[in-house]
């Protein structure tokens, strides 16, 4: 897999670095008048050279012999087939060179701490020509057990009096935590308040002593201050506790703290701190409201700007508070990142979205939110540890103008990130790779040393490059002045006469100003076009091109120039490129006809690592949302899109509610969870703004919580406190139940049978009754009736008995 990751990689820069730098010369020899190096009209080797790094130069003494007119800078393939030995050609090439290339470790601690080495290589070498883009590759490790020193900057005004209790034992607990994660951990403590002067502070002389005088709920306090170190790093962490014991609370006017000044004093006062070179810095701030900003300290007439050094007096106090203005969020970030520290916002819900926008603008900065009483200060450390461990993000210091850098990361997953600089979800002891591209737009003036360093952000550690230029021939060191060749009026340089004023022609054979049919024919570009394109005089076979007030008009008949580009916003070339002949030439890292459109792809990388969430594509640098319902900076906010619910589930409820799911145990909850999650007894769901969610936990409980869109762009997650549970059965209950249930269908059962029955009996009855009543005859008179008696007539001989009878009726 790791073979198969290279290949990716050498695949993305042989097409980035190689292929797309000779698209140029491919479509100048395949697609005729499309030349560049020849529509150029370059007179020198200097000026071939700068026009594209595919172009070359012949310095060639007989070259072109016979022709009237030709061009001495064109692809080195055409200029071998016309004739030029490879010996004359000028084409040279950017390189990279390797001064220092120590291995990178695998241990923070122990004997070697003091030679840990996090990146590699850590010297380079680059030779540049404009145009021409070499690359270099940069790995970077995370290595195990590196030390670790924090210094925890709290905020003592009157309302951190709740928290200041709850650290009183910080040091032992925190020492302990961070134990499982270092071996070598030291800690320091100091603290603010504000200026101690008119408007900050209350300065009338009964508060000079106690700005709490007369303040019922809390009549005792110390007077205001900027900055106080109290505790230099150390790993005695009882010290720490004995510390924060002995300290109280102050009281300011305004809401604002002056805490951008005392982190400012932590940063660069390095040897009173006590920061080691060899160790992570980390500096917790603790507040629970909005900083001063640069300016604000005009308003107690403070017009001086900071000037970010060190102001720590005998007593380790802030001495210049009341001499200078609040420190810039520039300033800021500049002497924390000169000084490898890492700062952790340590602020409360309501703040959340305000110092979330000042890690944007300060490089190597997090936010946590605190409790109102700091009781969750240990693992929001821990968990701000955490985070700063599992990334790694270069950064560029003294960067020159002239010099555009393009970055590719490796991750830990093999896969290229064009445009990325930043690898994320990392674990200690992870090596990630960065391909770095350079390219020179220009040359500076001749004897200037460039360089600059790539550093990651909170490392000591740095690659140093040191950057010289190809902007010469070496035939311009056999330049020969006077010679024969141009007439003894010119230099001899590169194959070509630098004539002396007043002359002109290839060999300086003419002067200005004569003229003549077959010298006005060679200048212009074709039978019926204007001499010079209208923008030029013909003298000597040659076009004299017009001055412009809009910047240079050239080309062997003045057909070109570097202002007739595409603009954007009234802009050449946005800025970003450079005009030639009516194109725009991007400087790298941009596209389009303007050069407007940026390849950088970092802004388009959500928390969770994916580009624009997986709900767009990055255009110019942007996301755009595909994704029905979706819109943020990277498409992350989404309420009606079908997987929102579960992101949020595993993300943020079960993670940062329950503290359980998938991403509870790699630390990865904290970073891409930064929703408000507010917890009801009772869950509302009449707000038609909001996204109703549910699912079934592991104990089949259902769990249920909206997800909803604020107008200041907060996320806002509203839960319930527990899943809804059924409670157990009982066992009896259920037996009467069953029981219950038999009898009560068995009774319904036979109820139902009786009442058919009735009703079917009615209905026979009824339906007698009433063919009874219908009867046309009367039991006397119906024919069909037959009386029980019959009477019958017998006629009886009885002689035969010895008497007779002659008969009767019997």
């Amino acid at each position: 897999p790791h073979t198969t990751a290279k290949l990716k990689v050498l695949t993305v820069i042989a097409v980035r670095y190689v292929l797309l730098p000779l698209l140029p010369m491919i479509f100048g020899i395949l697609l005729s008048g499309l030349n560049m190096c020849m529509g150029g009209s370059a007179t020198s080797c200097e000026e071939c050279l700068l026009i594209h790094p595919s172009c070359a130069w012949c310095a060639q003494e007989d070259f072109g012999r016979g022709r009237t007119l030709t061009s001495r800078c064109d692809f080195s393939q055409n200029l071998q087939k016309r004739g030029c030995e490879s010996q004359f050609i000028e084409f040279p090439s950017s390189s990279t060179s390797v001064l220092k290339n120590v291995p990178l470790s695998s241990k923070g601690s122990g004997p070697t701490q003091y030679d840990v080495t996090q990146i590699m290589p850590q010297k380079i070498s680059l030779s540049l020509r404009p145009g021409d883009q070499t690359w270099f590759e940069v790995q970077v490790r995370q290595v195990e057990d590196y030390p670790v020193d924090l210094y925890y900057l709290m905020d003592l005004s009157l309302s951190m009096k709740d928290d200041l209790d709850t650290i009183r034992n910080l040091g032992t607990k925190l020492a302990q935590e961070m134990g499982k994660l270092t071996s070598n951990f030291r800690l320091g403590f100091g603290s603010f308040v504000d200026k101690n002067m008119s408007p900050f502070s209350y300065t009338a002389p009964k508060y000079q002593e106690n700005p709490c005088n007369g303040y019922k709920l809390f009549p005792n306090c110390v007077p205001s201050f900027g900055f106080r170190h109290i505790l230099s790093l150390t790993d005695k962490v009882d010290r720490f506790n004995e510390e924060v014991q002995k300290q109280m609370v102050s009281r300011n006017r305004d809401a604002p703290e002056g805490g951008f000044d005392a982190i400012l004093q932590a940063s660069v006062c390095k040897e009173r701190i006590g920061w080691r070179k060899e160790a992570y810095h980390l500096l917790v701030f603790a507040t629970d409201d909005v900083p001063h900003l640069a300016l604000d300290g005009k308003l107690g007439g403070l017009v001086q700007p900071h000037d970010g050094r060190c102001h720590l007096d005998g007593n380790n106090e802030y001495s210049a508070s009341t001499m200078m203005d609040y420190p810039s969020l520039a300033l800021l970030g500049e002497k924390l990142a000169e000084n490898n520290i890492y700062l952790i916002f340590a602020v409360t819900k309501r703040l959340y979205v305000i110092y979330k926008n000042f890690t944007a603008l300060i490089p190597g900065t997090t936010v946590e939110i605190l409790d109102q009483d700091s009781k969750n200060i240990i693992q929001l450390i821990i968990n701000a540890y955490n985070n700063i461990r599992s990334k790694v993000e270069l950064t560029v210091w003294d960067h020159p103008e002239d010099i555009s850098l393009s970055f590719t990361a490796t991750c830990q997953d093999g896969q290229p990130l064009p445009g990325l600089r930043k690898c994320a979800d990392l674990k200690i002891g992870d090596t990630v790779s960065f391909n770095v591209s350079v390219e020179a737009r220009s040359c500076p003036p001749r004897g200037t040393d460039q360089s600059f360093t790539i550093k990651p952000v909170g490392f000591k550690d740095r690659l140093e490059v040191a950057v010289d230029y190809r902007c010469d021939c070496s035939c311009s060191r056999t330049a020969r002045a006077n010679s024969s060749i141009c007439s003894s009026i010119g230099t001899y340089n590169c194959g070509t006469c630098r004539c002396e004023p007043g002359y002109l022609g290839a060999r300086c054979e003419c002067q200005e100003g004569e003229t003549s049919s077959m010298y006005l024919s060679a200048c212009r570009e074709a039978e019926g076009k204007q001499v010079c394109s209208g923008r030029g005089e013909c003298s000597c076979n040659q076009c004299l091109c017009y001055e412009s007030e809009f910047g240079k008009i050239y080309g062997s008949f003045c057909e070109c120039d570097d202002f007739s580009c595409a603009r954007h916003k009234g802009i050449l070339c946005s800025g970003h490129g450079e005009c030639h002949c009516g194109e725009c030439k991007c400087h790298a890292g941009y596209i389009g006809d303007n050069c407007n459109c940026s390849t950088e792809t970092s802004p388009c990388i959500s928390d969770d690592g994916q580009m624009c969430s997986g709900r767009g594509s990055c255009v110019c640098g942007r996301c755009q949302c595909t994704e029905p319902g979706a819109f943020g900076d990277t498409c992350e906010k989404c309420p009606t899109c079908p997987d929102a619910c579960g992101t949020k589930r595993y993300g943020c409820i079960e993670c940062r509610l329950f503290n359980s799911g998938r991403l509870a145990d790699n630390q990865t909850c904290q970073r891409l969870c930064k929703d408000e999650i507010i917890t009801v007894e009772t869950l509302k769901t009449d707000d038609p703004g909001a996204v109703l969610c549910l699912y079934k936990t592991d104990n089949d409980c259902v769990m249920k919580f909206t997800y909803s869109e604020h107008a200041n762009g907060q996320s806002v997650l509203t839960a319930l406190q527990e899943p809804e549970c059924g409670g157990g059965p009982d066992a009896m209950m259920v037996l009467l139940a069953v029981v219950g249930s038999i009898l009560l269908v068995g009774i319904v059962l036979l109820a139902a049978w009786k009442l058919v029955i009735t009703i079917h009996d009615r209905r026979e009855f009824a339906r007698f009754q009433s063919a009874r009543s219908r009867a046309r005859y009367e039991m006397a008179s119906n024919p069909l009736y037959k009386h029980p008696i019959s009477t019958h007539a017998v006629e009886t001989d009885f002689n035969m008995y010895g008497k007779s009878y002659n008969g009767g009726v019997h």
